[in-house]
């Protein structure tokens, strides 16, 4: 016979779960898996405890409701009982009398209305004496089909310790098909999600038909309209049950037997809630704990099911449930009750159990373990936070979780937050690299569209200008230099062949020239451009070669240029003397290319002047000194050579020292630079 019973009755709603570990942490089972970050049910771990549907707030969890299939139980041929969890005092708080509640239960169709507390008494009698009976062995008690579940999964080492004895549930059902005969249907009300699952198990298979939760029978009431005020009152159908109403609270079996517990010998433990009863069953497995019965709750006491409407005002209903008993008891017939007790001591309380091994395995070693701490952060015990944000108790845990397949490196909120912060300067590094190249660009049309004009204007200029400038010096060479009128003739030829220069710096702007490729010497580069600087005195040159790279790919002369007209600016800038560096360093982001650093300590450029600074005839030296064509040239033969230039600058002594500074980069890979040449 079949006694696995998988429970399949609770599942994730996948649009409202946001993750965040709650139910992993309150699930006792570990039944939870988190996989492509959704918390989704390991149906064979479950034991439908329903801690996970109790604290998530969203209602992510939820269990499935078995409303229609009681509708055709009581809509069938055969009567149908309704038998009610002693829990129904902490339930129907807002109810004033059980009257009243029958009255609505009945009002539904239910031919029959039972309290299950009648099954308690049975069952308790039942744990009284299998105690005196058999007093060298421990029993778990084995009301609670969710401890059961619990046990067969995740302890099968210690099945022969579960009670052999049904729960009140299936002890009430007895009784009723014993009283109106098999075809007898039994519908099931209570807190409990579990009860579902024991209700199908194969060894007490046409016993309960159907389970419903107190949820769910409020939904019932809704839908049929059913009010306290449109009902009649009715009294719950014999068996009556006495002091078995207080079965759900903890410690409830021991009072209803007058059982005590006695913690100064540990004859009794009682234990209930997901961190109790998991260390009491380890310690018990472990041999660290000694007693005659472990009496066991899942959901501290059954008045704080998943079933329950309201999860709150816990020692409120646990009074209301106190006060229920003591006014069942008072007014019931003691005669007819022990007349009840006598008549059904003989029905069968007996169950077997079947260990149902879901634990994963736990030979992890050592090496595999420390790989995924790693992955985490955790370089040592030191680095283990065990904040549980996770869901799992232990940095260590959730390791060893992670190399079972239920959980992911994400859960971790240190490694999470750290990730972020990493993604944060990536985005924040891209953002910058799309920022220059957007400005890198925009600085290329507007240089292609002023070299288009530069080259037309420079085409029309320069055949006028050759005519002038070969007539200019042909007076020159005639003229005697004594004549008033030579200095008026040679301020012509100078100027003619300062314009001569502009007219030929705009076509070196506008023209593409071709640029020769060869491997060049990294110093000798430096030195050749250095050649064609005049270095004033009270100027210190410095020059540092950080890079193993010996040569690198470019157009000689062109590079020259670059770096001569850079090293002449620097020296402009630094009129009454300053310090010159010029720096080798590899590139970060090309790990072939190099980048050529030429600083100054001069006066710096205006942050105005900034955006300018590559555009034609824009220059910040005297009238005269500079045509403002340099900087667009150099541009232009570094973006030939697909390589970057960059520049820094501070002219603000109150922010510190300044000065400027120009990056050139050019990229070391030989594809690239075949790429140039083709």
């Amino acid at each position: 016979m079949d006694n696995s019973g998988k429970n399949q009755f609770i599942y994730t709603v996948k649009d409202r779960c946001k993750v965040c570990y709650t139910c992993v942490r309150e699930c006792p089972a570990k039944a939870i898996k988190i996989i492509n970050g959704q918390a989704e049910i390991i149906t064979e771990r479950c034991i439908a405890c329903g801690n996970c549907v109790k604290v998530c707030s969203r209602d992510a969890k939820m269990f499935s409701f078995s409303i229609d299939r009681v509708k055709k139980l009581i809509n069938g041929p055969h009567k149908v009982a309704a038998i009610i969890a002693p829990s129904l005092a902490g339930e129907f708080i807002d109810i004033s009398d059980s009257q009243t509640l029958v009255g609505m239960i009945k009002a539904l169709g239910f031919d029959y209305v039972n309290e299950v507390a009648f099954g308690a008494e049975l069952v308790a009698e039942g744990y009284k004496k299998l105690l005196k009976n058999d007093q060298k062995r421990t029993f778990i008690s084995t009301s609670c089909p969710a401890i059961v579940s619990y046990v067969e999964k995740h302890h099968p080492q210690i099945v022969n310790s579960l009670a052999p004895l049904v729960s009140p549930m299936i002890a009430t059902a007895r009784v009723l098909h014993e009283m109106h005969g098999k075809d007898l249907k039994i519908v099931f009300i209570g807190p409990c999600i579990a009860k579902k699952g024991e209700a199908a198990l194969g060894q007490f298979k046409d016993l309960v038909h159907e389970v419903i939760s107190f949820i769910e029978l409020r939904r019932m009431f809704e839908d049929k309209k059913i009010t306290p005020g449109n009902i009649e009152p009715a009294e719950f159908d014999p068996p009556i049950a006495g002091k078995g109403s207080v079965f759900p609270i903890s410690g409830g079996m021991l009072q209803t037997v007058d059982l005590e517990e006695d913690f100064l010998k540990g004859e009794i433990v009682v234990a209930e809630g997901r961190q109790d009863i998991t260390e009491v069953l380890k310690e018990f497995e472990e041999g660290y704990l000694e007693a005659k019965l472990f009496d066991l709750l899942c959901c501290n006491g059954c008045i704080n099911g998943p079933g329950m409407s309201n999860r709150q005002q816990f020692f409120l209903k646990r009074k209301n449930i106190s006060n229920f008993a003591k006014r069942q008891t008072d007014k019931m017939d003691q005669k007819e009750w022990q007349k009840n007790i006598k008549r059904f001591s003989g029905i069968k309380l007996e169950r077997y159990f079947i260990a149902d091994d879901q634990r994963y395995p736990s030979n992890f070693s050592d090496e595999e373990i420390k790989k995924v701490k790693l992955k985490l952060g955790i370089k040592s015990q030191d680095d283990e936070l065990n904040c549980t944000a996770c869901g799992y108790d232990s940095c260590h845990e959730h390791a060893i979780a992670i190399l079972k397949g239920i959980a992911e490196t994400e859960m971790c909120l240190p490694y999470t937050i750290d990730k972020l912060h990493e993604y944060i300067k990536e985005l924040d590094i891209s953002n910058n690299k799309l920022a220059s190249t957007q400005a890198a660009l925009k600085q290329s049309e507007k240089l292609a569209s002023m070299g288009q004009l530069a080259a037309g204007i420079a085409h029309e200029v320069n055949n006028p200008l050759g005519v002038v400038i070969m007539y200019a010096h042909l007076l020159l060479d005639e003229i005697e230099p004594d004549s008033p009128y030579y200095k008026d003739l040679k301020l012509i030829v100078d100027q003619a062949d300062r314009c001569k220069k502009i007219v030929g710096g705009l076509l070196n702007f506008a023209r593409k020239s071709k640029v020769n490729i060869a491997e060049v010497g990294t110093r000798s580069l430096i030195k050749s451009s250095l050649k064609a600087v005049v270095m004033p005195a009270n100027i210190d040159l410095k020059i540092e070669v950080n890079t193993d790279k010996q040569k690198i790919a470019c157009d000689h002369d062109q590079m020259v240029q670059v770096f001569s007209n850079l090293a002449k600016n620097a020296v402009d800038a630094m009129s009454e003397g300053g310090e010159l560096i010029i720096k080798v360093d590899d590139d970060p982001v090309d790990p072939e290319g190099v980048i050529f650093t030429i600083k100054d300590t001069g006066t710096g450029i205006s942050p105005e002047n900034m955006d300018r600074m590559f555009e034609p005839f824009f220059t910040t030296k005297d009238d005269g000194k500079g045509t403002g064509l340099g900087l667009p040239i150099i541009y232009g033969i570094v973006k030939m050579h697909k390589g970057n230039i960059k520049v820094e600058s501070n002219n603000d002594p109150n922010k510190g020292k300044t000065g400027t500074s120009f990056f050139v980069s050019l990229p070391g890979n030989k594809e690239k630079v075949k790429a140039i040449e083709d």
